[in-house]
């Protein structure tokens, strides 16, 4: 019989990572989670959660996104660097990234967790994320952390950048209120590709008629282009 308890091996997470750990460990304990360490019969008295790395990969994250904006964006705007930057850190966004490396096979979870699809909870995906941000930085200091978390997010940076201030769902949202009767939806019609590089492909959707389209890596800028071309189609926006 199964354990529920297995996970693949942590040397195949160091590969998706790009990164030999000097201390094995680390990674190891940011795939830990509390609801693992709280089940008795496996707790040794020795094991401890992820919560401390995530705590301190939080705020790896934020300064390397940080750093990043600052020096890649020296004409935009405070405000436009504070609205990028939480969109990128946010639990979404880091929920998508944890998938893309399949960061779910690798974690440990009590038995409530497992039975709970909590390797695919975007809460617990995204905290996994950011311990595994500390152990890289405990491990290998910032640059490691730069060479694996740049390549990840620098897409999701620049789409956020070219978007301004813009939120398209926002606006289309606005835009249909005019006719209170109206009802908006965003579906998703297609997830193609490996499950590092998934695409997803969103219609919006106006009172049962197709009215834009779009496709992403990620399910939010699928819809946000979806409502994009919405807006072009009804003349609310110049086409770009």
């Amino acid at each position: 019989m199964k354990d529920i308890y297995q996970t693949s091996p942590i040397n195949e997470l160091e590969e998706k990572l790009g990164y030999k750990f000097n201390d094995i460990t680390l990674l190891e304990n940011a795939m830990v989670h509390s609801s693992f360490v709280n089940e008795a019969k496996h707790h040794d008295g020795k094991l401890s959660d992820n919560e401390r790395l995530e705590f301190l990969g939080d705020s790896v994250l934020s300064i390397v996104i940080t750093d990043y904006l600052y020096n890649n964006c020296p004409k935009k705007k405070e405000g436009v660097l504070t609205r990028v930057r939480a969109s990128v850190v946010c639990e979404n966004t880091l929920a998508e990234k944890a998938t893309q490396i399949c960061l779910g096979d690798y974690l440990r979870l009590g038995h409530g967790e497992i039975a709970g699809d909590g390797r695919n909870r975007k809460s617990i995906l995204a905290d996994a994320f950011e311990a595994t941000l500390g152990a890289l930085y405990l491990d290998g200091g910032l640059e490691v952390v730069k060479g694996f978390l740049l390549p990840l997010l620098e897409e999701d940076i620049k789409t956020n950048l070219k978007s301004g201030s813009e939120d398209y769902k926002s606006m289309l949202q606005r835009f249909i209120q005019q006719s209170p009767d109206d009802v908006l939806e965003y579906c998703m019609v297609s997830e193609e590709g490996p499950p590092h590089n998934r695409r997803f492909t969103f219609n919006a959707i106006l009172n049962n008629n197709v009215i834009g389209t779009g496709t992403d890596t990620s399910k939010r800028r699928a819809e946000q282009l979806a409502a994009k071309e919405a807006l072009e189609l009804f003349g609310e926006l110049k086409e770009q």
